[in-house]
């Protein structure tokens, strides 16, 4: 399994970033470039603990689908997604909030095995990691400007 570990620092208060990185309207802004929709379960507003959404995006040029359910959640502090059904073989996000002088800090633990053994472990070593990390990125880049502005 690998882990992607990332810390955002945001000049706001802990629960609008909080309830910004469980916001179903903003993921699907911020993921405009793979088009990623909510078509099931939670598909607007606010998601919450045992509920689920399933994402369809194109990632690698192919059509994918994610369900996830937040299993963990305690406002405005943390809440936990895990995959029920996908492409990896295992997926779980952590989301972690803790105030600090200047706001609020936004840790991410992303923890994620992709299918086919050993090739998949190439796959994740060489490619996919980089991949997924620079979608986080930019996810927590697009929460941090809309959480540090009037929107």
């Amino acid at each position: 399994m690998t882990t992607i570990l990332l810390n955002t620092e945001i000049s706001a208060p802990i629960k609008r970033c909080f309830d910004m990185a469980r916001s179903i309207d903003l993921h699907q802004r911020s993921s405009a470039n793979t088009n990623e929709r909510a078509i099931d379960g939670v598909r607007s507003g606010l998601i919450g603990l045992n509920q689920t959404v399933t994402w369809r995006a194109k990632h690698f040029g192919i059509t994918q689908t994610l369900t996830v359910k937040i299993t963990e959640f305690s406002s405005p502090f943390y809440f936990k997604d895990v995959m029920l059904r996908g492409a990896f073989r295992k997926m779980e996000h952590l989301h972690f909030f803790e105030e600090n002088n200047n706001g609020t800090i936004m840790r991410d633990q992303f923890d994620f095995e992709a299918p086919f053994g050993f090739l998949g472990r190439l796959i994740e070593t060489f490619f996919l990691t980089a991949y997924l990390k620079k979608f986080l990125l930019a996810r927590n880049e697009f929460i941090k400007s809309m959480a540090e502005s009037d929107k």
